[in-house]
């Protein structure tokens, strides 16, 4: 697989197709699995690309802009995303840290394809530095800005078991968590 710096820019590895890819099941709050921190991704193998892969595909179907590992009931530290207008640059992070640049908060508009159908504006760091390993497990670091920036914090949350509902107030988080949870019992 070709990868520069942490652009995920092949699926496949040659010529041959290492395994099909798979969509996965994106779990939804108030699942309990999305607390479950990750550990980190020690092995940098066929089996972590056919993950990746499956990672970008899930994503790109439910049309979300970021996906961790986390939210498809892998807990290893591991998130993709494609901040892109095209949709047309994957990027990949493996063991993500990040460390704030600029304290500014910046406010944005954030959804969750594990909290479908709700937006709510939250305020982070407006520049980070992030830290990673690409596919092959060198590790690199990019500094982040903008929507970049908020899809990369959101992202690692997930990974350490936080969602982005945690940043609500105490009385629309409950509101989130009941209308997700009835919607579940009306589609089972």
């Amino acid at each position: 697989m070709q990868v520069t710096d942490c652009t995920f820019s092949a699926f496949y590895t040659s010529t041959e197709l290492i395994e099909p890819m798979a969509i996965r099941q994106i779990l939804e709050f108030p699942d309990p699995r999305l607390r479950k921190i990750a550990a980190p991704v020690t092995v940098f193998d066929a089996k972590l690309e056919v993950l990746i892969d499956d990672l970008f595909e899930t994503m790109y179907l439910a049309q979300g802009i970021g996906l961790a590992a986390t939210q498809v009931n892998v807990h290893r530290r591991l998130l993709v995303l494609d901040v892109s207008e095209n949709k047309d640059s994957p990027q990949a992070f493996i063991n993500p840290s990040f460390e704030i640049i600029e304290e500014e908060l910046v406010e944005h508009d954030e959804g969750c394809l594990s909290v479908p159908g709700f937006y709510e504006t939250v305020a982070r760091p407006s520049r980070v530095k992030v830290s990673a390993q690409d596919i092959h497990g060198k590790k690199f670091e990019i500094e982040a800005e903008g929507i970049l920036s908020t899809c990369v914090q959101h992202e690692i949350d997930h990974l350490d078991g936080k969602l982005f509902v945690d940043y609500l107030s105490p009385l629309k988080r409950p509101r989130i968590r009941l209308k997700l949870e009835k919607e579940h019992k009306k589609s089972a």
